[in-house]
């Protein structure tokens, strides 16, 4: 077992063997897994377990797995992950928008599984070894205490969306392609039908008080990608 400790994974998913199989894999490289098989008993053992990261089917007993995770999310910042059966864009839709910070389609290997969760926990680095801040006029993004400021108020902001904000950030007034966010953000490159690129730059949109129909300070550059404009934070 390579133990490299990456902490405690709750695992919500009512097919016992295929639970059970994802639970094995995941503990023999360095996790501590909690399973639930219900969506009602999710939120207690998410209190109870404090997971840093949360794998979530949607099609549960006792509670759908989107109001779990509108739930989870409503309490905290830490990633989740969807797990499911449906290939449906409008249900990955649903899941981002409702908190999930990735999602991954059934049936998937536990390898697949494994490096979309090293991923997410690479972005969950301690605050002692994160250092650097970027500021634009009213808006301040402190990565050292993830916090996302505009005209001094508090932006909520989720793990992807923040590291999506980062990104773009860091790379203020140059348009990054769909496959650039991507492949940085999630190490996959873009298939032409993942929305999920789209639907954080409108939640971010929305969050910094962007004009959804003719936005300025985060721009679409139609047929290229996205543009962080470093000059329309002035407040």
């Amino acid at each position: 077992m390579d133990n490299l400790g990456f902490g405690k994974v709750l695992l919500v998913e009512d097919d016992e063997k295929l639970s059970g199989l994802i639970a094995y894999f995941l503990s023999q490289h360095g996790f501590e897994v909690r399973q639930v098989c219900r969506g009602d008993l999710a939120l207690a053992a998410f209190i109870e377990f404090k997971p840093k990261i949360v794998v979530l089917d949607l099609m549960l007993p006792g509670q759908s797995g989107l109001h779990l995770c509108r739930e989870i999310r409503s309490l905290s910042d830490t990633p989740i992950v969807i797990l499911t059966a449906k290939e449906d864009d409008l249900d990955h839709i649903l899941g981002l928008e409702s908190g999930a910070d990735d999602y991954v389609i059934k049936p998937i290997k536990p390898p697949v599984l494994l490096a979309r969760l090293r991923a997410l926990q690479r972005r969950q680095v301690p605050e002692s070894t994160v250092r650097g801040s970027l500021e634009f006029g009213g808006l301040l993004i402190d990565r050292s205490c993830r916090e996302v400021r505009l005209a001094d108020e508090l932006i909520e902001l989720t793990t992807m969306e923040f590291e999506l904000l980062w990104l773009l950030a860091s790379s203020a007034g140059k348009t990054l392609s769909r496959d650039d966010i991507l492949n940085r953000m999630r190490g996959i490159a873009f298939d032409g039908l993942n929305r999920s690129v789209d639907v954080y730059i409108s939640k971010l949109r929305a969050k910094l008080k962007d004009n959804p129909r003719e936005p300025v300070c985060i721009k679409t550059v139609w047929g290229k990608g996205y543009l962080f404009n470093p000059f329309a934070w002035e407040l």
